[in-house]
């Protein structure tokens, strides 16, 4: 004679969890309507004299340095993914860009941090006009073969590059990050960077997508930085390549960036968070000084007088 045995039912991974409401997020609530901003940039009212950044929701943010229009990882679309004929598979934005194709300035440079679908979005990428240069990782330029750039210069850690225009000159620098840069699962080969801009003694730190890692502490060795562009948000479950908003402050000021103006929250579901804790942990952190934030919403603008 023998005796059923009474199993538990199995739980699932917490990453596994997500991957059902990922799942949810780009079929059922798809239909769901995306809010609006509160602010929205002007500018063509900027001065070509200041720094001046606008973030234009996830990690897109159109700077202004010294005259020279930068726009990093532009998503503008309504929604990130695999493209098919006539749609989109992948999530839908939470909140509106603050500008569309059609209202950006001229471009003169684009700097692409990495090739995942929510940085590198081919659809923005052929709408750029102007025909402006670009900065990439390692092994990414074949994705961008049928854009409309001057230049596309790919950039390997430490190694760096001057980008001249008719406003005058930018350099751009990468250095290593903590993240992966896949695009799809085979293609591992692909280059991931965080980069330094400057001109004319006005210093930037774009750090596309990481986790925490002390490669910040050597960028101080050049001496401060006037902002820091950091992302801090998709960091629940995915700790081990996106850091944590404390973690963001932590890493600017080993680089000693007098500003964080924080990036990669907000604008789409990609981690199991809340939608407001991201910037809410960044106050916090920031408490003491909070005039180092440079904007908390989509659309606000930051302005650097020189």
């Amino acid at each position: 004679m023998t005796t059923a045995r009474a199993t538990a039912p199995r739980r699932r991974s917490p990453i596994g969890r997500w991957f059902t409401h990922l799942w949810r997020e780009w079929t059922v609530e798809s239909w769901r309507p995306v809010q609006p901003l509160s602010a929205k940039p002007t500018p063509a009212s900027w001065n070509e004299a200041d720094l001046t950044a606008s973030w234009l929701g996830h990690s897109t943010v159109l700077i202004n340095l010294l005259g020279i229009n930068i726009l990093t990882d532009p998503v503008l679309f309504p929604r990130i993914g695999i493209r098919l004929p006539g749609f989109t598979v992948g999530p839908k934005r939470l909140t509106a860009p603050a500008l569309r194709t059609r209202d950006l300035p001229r471009i003169d440079l684009v700097l692409l941090s990495h090739a995942h679908f929510d940085h590198l979005d081919t659809r923005t990428l052929h709408r750029m006009r102007g025909r402006p240069h670009c900065v990439t990782a390692p092994h990414t330029s074949d994705l961008l073969r049928l854009m409309r750039f001057r230049s596309t210069t790919e950039l390997r850690w430490g190694e760096e590059t001057e980008v001249r225009v008719k406003a005058g000159a930018v350099r751009v620098r990468a250095f290593p990050v903590r993240h992966w840069g896949a695009r799809l699962r085979r293609d591992a080969h692909r280059g991931y960077n965080g980069y330094v801009i400057e001109r004319d003694g006005c210093r930037l730190i774009f750090s596309g997508d990481t986790a925490f890692t002390d490669s910040f502490a050597t960028l101080r060795r050049r001496g401060g930085y006037d902002l820091a562009i950091m992302a801090i948000g998709a960091y629940d479950p995915w700790i081990g390549s996106h850091c944590t908003p404390e973690q963001a402050v932590a890493m600017a000021d080993m680089a000693g960036a007098e500003h964080v103006l924080p990036v990669h929250h907000q604008t789409f579901r990609l981690s199991a968070e809340p939608f407001r804790e991201p910037i809410e942990r960044l106050e916090a952190a920031l408490q003491r000084d909070p005039a180092r934030i440079a904007l908390r919403e989509i659309g606000e603008t930051f302005r650097l007088a020189r």
